[in-house]
């Protein structure tokens, strides 16, 4: 079921409908515990709220910049739609290689491109390197490049170009 937050409609899809009945728009659970000076058998069953120790929802040291709000037009014939996100993608958001990149997926945009998080497979420099022209090309999966990063990091070819 939708809910209208901040004048934003929401779906919860991993909400049960006891769930819904209960939300009271804070994004702060308690956490129950069992107290620790309950091992006696008649008193295991009681719970206390501990009222120190709180899950919540999101990471409050997480950086607001972080919030990626997806501006695609609507499809009426999409059934889920992603509107935003919250953390780190690890291909994305930190350094990687040219063929492993998200923002610029490798089979289906031109090799040169990069982003800002783009490093260079044979020279492991950042993106673009004096050789992008060839090394725009280079990936984990062919052995050619491999032998060349490997010959690279020994020194044994001086020429970073020769293939």
């Amino acid at each position: 079921m939708a809910k209208k937050i901040n004048g934003i409609e929401v779906i919860d899809l991993c909400s049960t409908s006891d769930e819904e009945d209960d939300y009271d728009g804070s994004p702060v659970i308690p956490y129950k515990s069992i107290n620790s000076a309950m091992k006696d058998e008649n008193k295991r069953k009681q719970r206390v709220i501990d009222d120190d120790c709180l899950i919540l929802d999101f990471n409050p040291f997480e950086s607001i910049d972080k919030l990626s709000i997806n501006d695609a037009k609507e499809s009426e014939d999409e059934d889920l739609t992603v509107v935003a996100e919250i953390g780190q993608v690890a291909c994305r958001d930190y350094p990687h290689s040219r063929h492993l990149c998200v923002k610029f997926p490798f089979n289906k945009t031109p090799h040169s491109s990069y982003c800002k998080q783009c490093f260079c497979y044979v020279c492991d420099s950042i993106a673009p390197c004096k050789f992008w022209y060839t090394h725009c090309y280079a990936t984990a999966h062919d052995s050619k490049w491999r032998i060349l990063r490997e010959n690279r990091r020994l020194n044994f070819c001086k020429d970073p170009t020769l293939i």
